[in-house]
């Protein structure tokens, strides 16, 4: 079903959708906050009554933007999210409603109490009065049927008529309650969306960072590959307390190595450039890899930017610890199938210019930007929030996520 949002959300989900298309925007951290921002809109300016109706509208614009380009798996992420903050944030409110008619439930027991007490009490003044008066009587035996079921029968038509008068007031009160509460939800809702998901997406580095000392020792020879700004913050952090060196490589034919290794070297941090065919021959004097990642999937694995897969085999090979640097909103619920599932392919421009075109008429090239690194090549997943080894990763994703959305 189509949901018709504001003209104004309309218009920013469109051009974010369009800029999702033509690849004008990415990176996971550009793309996650983005979609925070169009999702924390959506709720604040389209109409809704209930936390259902909230969910449908944010499960319809989220497939959408999911749909414009689903290698963006970060989209999908801040998307589920949401909608578990929504859930939750309504779940509250309607425990918060539960306890406050409990507590209305057990003030009116207290007086239902009483008056059944009083009641009873004349119930029994009564029957007492009745077995004088059939001990007295000729037919003791019809005397007092007659007697008991007419007292019975005005018992139970009293309670009966006194349960159905509470019932029908509860019911009032608990619907006015619930009206009243779907205006609360709106700003809390909000408020979470900012607490939880933007203000977290501007924390992640620095969270990741703060951990650099606990993995990064002295002397140590530390090797990555491509540009990752969750990286270079890691090893920039550790490089205050510590003195290491950083083998990068070049990462062919992008070359996002050579950027990187511009940046570590203006920190003070030794560094050296390495071809990608060199990775294994100077593996054995590595001490760790330190890996950035593009998403990490259900399993453990991740997708990372391509050559990470051939650096995470050579360490396996070698014995060599590998540690990803990976924040929360990277996590996803989704499996990959093969190692193509998730990947992306450029432009063969920089691996062969298109004027060579007595060579390019005769083969087929292939220019992958990412590749799938299979959980068991890692050692360690390091979060805004700690670390977690591959196999705990399903219970993170059980942390951030509802099950109900894992299909958008």
């Amino acid at each position: 079903m189509m949901t018709l949002f504001p003209i104004a959300l309309e218009a920013q989900a469109e051009e974010f959708i369009l800029k999702l298309k033509t690849r004008q925007i990415i990176g996971s951290y550009n793309v996650a906050k983005e979609t925070a921002v169009i999702l924390r809109q959506a709720v604040s300016t389209t109409r809704w009554y209930n936390a259902d109706l909230l969910i449908e509208f944010i499960t319809d614009l989220g497939s959408r933007l999911v749909a414009a380009q689903p290698k963006e798996l970060a989209v999908g992420n801040i998307v589920r999210r949401v909608l578990k903050i929504i859930r939750e944030v309504a779940h509250g409110e309607l425990d918060h409603l539960s306890n406050e008619d409990m507590d209305e439930g057990e003030d009116s027991m207290h007086y239902d109490q009483q008056d059944n007490s009083d009641f009873s009490n004349d119930e029994e003044a009564l029957q007492n009065k009745t077995n004088i008066n059939i001990q007295l009587n000729e037919h003791p035996l019809l005397a007092q049927s007659s007697m008991f079921n007419l007292l019975s029968d005005g018992s139970s038509a009293k309670h009966h008529s006194h349960d159905h008068k509470k019932h029908s007031i509860d019911n009032h009160s608990s619907a006015a309650q619930t009206k009243k509460s779907t205006y609360n939800l709106k700003p809390l809702i909000i408020q979470e969306i900012n607490d939880e998901v933007i203000a977290d997406l501007e924390s992640v580095y620095k969270g990741i960072a703060d951990q650099a000392t606990d993995f990064i020792h002295a002397n140590e020879v530390i090797m990555t590959i491509g540009k990752s700004r969750t990286v270079e913050e890691f090893l920039i952090k550790a490089a205050l307390k510590r003195k290491f060196q950083v083998l990068v490589a070049e990462t062919s034919p992008t070359y996002q190595g050579h950027e990187m290794a511009r940046t570590l070297a203006a920190a003070g941090i030794d560094t050296t450039v390495i071809s990608d065919s060199a990775i294994f021959a100077a593996m054995p004097r590595v001490n760790k890899v330190v890996l950035g990642s593009h998403a990490v999937l259900a399993n453990g694995g991740l997708v990372a930017v391509t050559g990470s897969h051939l650096l995470a085999a050579a360490a396996k090979h070698h014995s060599t610890p590998v540690l990803v640097c990976a924040a929360l909103y990277k996590l996803s619920p989704l499996f990959a199938y093969d190692s193509d599932t998730f990947n992306v392919t450029v432009s063969p421009h920089s691996a062969l210019h298109y004027q060579e075109g007595s060579i390019t008429d005769k083969v087929t090239v292939s220019n992958p930007y990412y590749d799938y690194v299979e959980p068991k090549l890692v050692s360690l997943f390091i979060h805004n929030l700690g670390s977690a080894p591959p196999t705990y990763v399903y219970r993170l994703i059980n942390d951030n996520y509802d099950q109900e959305d894992t299909t958008l």
